[in-house]
């Protein structure tokens, strides 16, 4: 993947660039949900990071392969039983929190698995997101593009939901970066923030 190839995922994707941003060289990683292996390709060639993704689908399976990311066939809603605990320094779930049936075990598994946890989701308190609602309408936008009845998304969440569910697990949020677009939003975030993402540990 050439600079110019970076560049282009990085601002399709601009949590893929906040996350890297925290991953130290030649860190390893455990992408969850990796799907055709974009962020893991992105970190290996940026972060020089080892590890693997996980995928359901055959042919996110197929692109992962043709992405050259080490991947494993599995569905994350049977839990992470096949790693050993402590076998990552990072277990990431990128625009799958939100898609996920059992989030508090997946979330626990996370930090079992990895030294830290990171994940990135929409934020369902985004402030068109809650005029879309007050119209009486789902939210349709660039994070979530999905019609009601064709969503992937079981558990829609805002900034504020998340830092309670992370204290009820007694899980303790190392960084926070939110952002709409490339922009990082810190005035109002839950407001005015488009898409969240999270560094996190065991409770401390």
């Amino acid at each position: 993947m050439s600079a110019h190839d970076h560049a282009e995922l990085a601002a399709a994707r601009p949590d893929f660039a906040a996350i890297a941003a925290w991953i130290p060289q030649g860190a390893s990683v455990l992408d969850l949900g990796c799907g055709d292996g974009s962020l893991l390709r992105y970190l290996k060639d940026t972060r020089s990071v080892r590890g693997y993704g996980v995928e359901i689908s055959d042919p996110n399976i197929v692109a992962c392969i043709r992405n050259g990311v080490n991947v494993i066939q599995g569905d994350l809603e049977s839990g992470l039983s096949g790693f050993e605990s402590n076998a990552f320094d990072f277990v990431l779930l990128s625009q799958t929190l939100q898609a996920t049936r059992h989030t508090e075990p997946l979330v626990q598994e996370m930090l079992r698995v990895g030294r830290e946890g990171i994940v990135s989701f929409p934020n369902f308190g985004y402030w068109k997101n809650r005029m879309n609602v007050l119209r009486g309408n789902m939210p349709v936008s660039e994070e979530l593009p999905y019609q009601w009845y064709d969503t992937p998304n079981v558990h829609l969440c805002t900034l504020h939901d998340f830092e309670g569910f992370c204290r009820d697990l007694d899980v303790t949020v190392l960084d926070r970066r939110v952002m709409t677009g490339s922009s990082e939003v810190k005035l109002l975030p839950n407001l005015l923030g488009s898409t969240a993402v999270y560094r996190f540990q065991r409770g401390i």
